[in-house]
């Protein structure tokens, strides 16, 4: 592979989440989009919803690791080298910066913060 192709990424995530990816993308900017506004609104994070929007990306990184573990032909017994440990720990990261952001969005627009 002598070059970067970004739809390559796209036709491979396709053929193994199916309609699954679009969802999750869909998820991704609507999570990111409503955190920013949140944001915004309340001029700063709110450290209790934090805390707990952490606990619940913990469960998030596990699901992560759950779904790339049922789309891949391989489970975590085959990682044998760095690359694949370091993508590993990519994947829960994401799921658990991910699911984070959604849930402080989520408990954010569900119980604003009275000042």
């Amino acid at each position: 592979m002598k070059e970067f192709d970004p739809l390559i990424f796209l036709v491979v995530f396709q053929e193994m989440l199916g309609p699954l990816l679009w969802l999750l993308i869909l998820l991704a900017v609507g999570g990111t989009l409503a955190f920013l506004r949140l944001l915004i609104k309340e001029k700063g994070i709110v450290a209790r919803r934090l805390v707990r929007a952490e606990l619940a990306g913990l469960g998030g990184g596990v699901l992560a690791l759950i779904l790339m573990a049922k789309v891949s032909s391989s489970g975590f017994t085959d990682a044998g080298g760095p690359a694949d440990w370091f993508l590993i720990a990519l994947v829960f990261g994401m799921g658990l910066i991910g699911s984070a952001i959604v849930v402080y969005s989520f408990l954010g627009w569900r119980t604003p913060v009275k000042r």
